[in-house]
């Protein structure tokens, strides 16, 4: 299969359904398969990204996985934007842990217009001063301030599809798969790089996770993060564990095969998801978070820094 992926033949549906449903005995033969598709774009490099949570809780929104989401009882942080001083700390922080990408991410259904000149404002110094690739996830955006964000140097907007079309209002009624999909459009339009992913283990059919896979290569997203389900005490889908760590590992080689260029990167839930077998992941992924979520921890940093050292890989600390 990656001989047909590397010689530029898209995957079918049925193909990408194959690998999540072959048999647990030939999980190394498909991760081997998937490295080889890695190898080709990426060589042993592993891109780092870090998370700042720019703004906590406070969503109307009603996102059931979601610890900041208005039905949420998730005993969390919430505050207001920090300030741009503490925006450019985490700059530094970011560089600190060897990220080269830094993530400016803030919770609510769109920015105001005062609040994208705040962001952009940071992001301009920052540009500035370092060398990071800065990535933003402010929610739902309108042209203006996808230009806005493109002027002042962001290289890359996250707005994450989550599911598949039809499992969507299973998961959030306060707002559409399509209204996702036009953020997505925005910023592609604005020329800002495209990121959007998945949460896998909300309760989707194998069917609907390669669906998925698929809405991403057909919207042309350049990096997805690939998140499987933390399931949080207070939210609608606390107690949901659905997914064990091999088949969270063919759900990475499904999306690496499907969308052989892109980033590929291990996001939320890594650590609980995947466990023990987390270094086997990197054989898909390209792309990991180091430090913490936005309201649950992640792994500390040196265990990061090993696991990519003895694989024999090494970390891209610079992302442009």
């Amino acid at each position: 299969m990656s001989a047909q992926v590397l010689q530029k033949q898209d995957l079918l549906p049925q193909d990408a359904l194959a690998i999540l449903q072959c048999p647990d005995e030939e999980l190394l033969s498909l991760m081997q398969a998937a490295y080889e598709v890695r190898r080709h774009y990426f060589g042993n490099r592993v891109k780092l990204n870090m998370i700042i949570n720019a703004k906590s809780g406070l969503c109307p929104e009603d996102c059931g996985y979601c610890s900041q989401s208005i039905v949420s009882e998730a005993p969390i942080d919430k505050y207001a934007w920090l300030t741009k001083e503490k925006i450019l700390e985490g700059a530094q922080e970011s560089i600190r842990r060897k990220a080269g990408t830094y993530c400016i991410v803030a919770s609510g259904r769109r920015p105001t217009d005062k609040e994208v000149r705040h962001v952009a404002e940071a992001v301009k110094e920052i540009r500035a001063t370092t060398d990071l690739k800065i990535c933003c996830c402010l929610g739902f955006l309108n042209e203006d301030q996808a230009g806005q964000l493109a002027e002042a140097g962001v290289h890359r907007y996250n707005h994450n599809l989550n599911t598949s079309k039809d499992h969507f209002s299973r998961i959030t009624t306060t707002h559409q798969y399509e209204d996702r999909v036009d953020t997505v459009n925005q910023v592609k339009a604005a020329g800002i790089s495209p990121c959007s992913g998945v949460i896998f283990g909300m309760g989707e059919r194998e069917e609907e996770a390669v669906e998925m896979a698929f809405a991403l290569r057909e919207l042309g997203a350049e990096s997805i993060p690939c998140n499987f389900l933390n399931s949080i005490e207070g939210t609608p889908l606390q107690g949901v564990k659905e997914l064990t760590p091999v088949q969270c590992l063919k759900r990475l080689a499904m999306m690496r095969m499907v969308n052989p260029s892109a980033e590929i990167r291990i996001a939320g839930g890594r650590e609980i998801n995947l466990r023990s077998l987390q270094p086997l992941g990197l054989y898909a992924a390209n792309s990991i978070f180091v430090g913490d979520y936005l309201t649950t921890d992640g792994q500390d940093q040196q265990s990061d820094w090993s696991m990519i050292e003895d694989l024999g890989f090494e970390i891209e600390t610079c992302a442009l």
